[in-house]
């Protein structure tokens, strides 16, 4: 690819650090803060610039679309897929990547252990690091959402949401456990789930 001017390079490395570390694209403001200039301008010619020579795109009309191209992401590499049944030979093409790192930069994630099998159900075994995503005060769950939620007289457990009026429906991910229905103000959310950590090397 065609090679940046400076300032081109100090924009475009700014752009790529916010993008992995908050996962969306700035505003034109935060870029003009981040740059120190008190124009638009100057920041709408690099971006063009960086665009034409193929380092960066986005979707014209729409706000916060801008992506980077071309640029090697970090983490673990993925070197095939596992099927029911089937072996499927790992390529040796780094095509996508398992990278982690974003989370430990956010401060609204944090773990929960798994402790007993009382979730073993939901396939989720003694050990267990539950990831989570803090929710706050204001958020709206989304309704199948799967949280982990402390239950008066039921302690904490994993559920799907869903919410009808003033009650609150929370289904297990089987379907040979108990349906909760309860008021709104009996439980509360602790976070929704985006991951589960299981480490099976043995401990020493």
């Amino acid at each position: 690819m065609e090679s940046l001017t400076r300032a081109q390079q100090e924009l475009y490395d700014w752009l790529v650090k916010y993008i992995e570390e908050t996962q969306h694209a700035p505003s034109i403001r935060q870029m003009m803060r981040a740059m120190n200039l008190r124009s638009p301008a100057p920041i709408q010619s690099r971006l063009e610039r960086l665009r034409n020579k193929g380092y960066i795109d986005w979707t014209d009309g729409k706000a916060r679309t801008l992506r980077i191209l071309h640029h090697k992401p970090k983490g673990l590499p993925v070197l095939g897929e596992l099927t029911n049944g089937e072996i499927v030979e790992p390529t040796t093409e780094d095509v996508e990547k398992l990278d982690l790192s974003h989370l430990l930069k956010l401060n609204h994630v944090y773990a929960l252990k798994v402790c007993g099998d009382s979730l073993e159900d939901d396939l989720v075994a003694d050990g267990d690091m539950l990831i989570l995503r803090s929710v706050s005060g204001e958020e709206t769950i989304a309704d199948g959402e799967l949280v982990a939620v402390r239950v008066e007289e039921e302690g904490t457990t994993l559920k799907r949401y869903y919410q009808e009026g003033d009650n609150v429906l929370l289904k297990p991910m089987t379907s040979n456990k108990k349906v909760l229905e309860l008021k709104a103000n009996q439980v509360e959310i602790q976070g929704i789930l985006i991951g589960v950590w299981r480490n099976y090397q043995a401990e020493e």
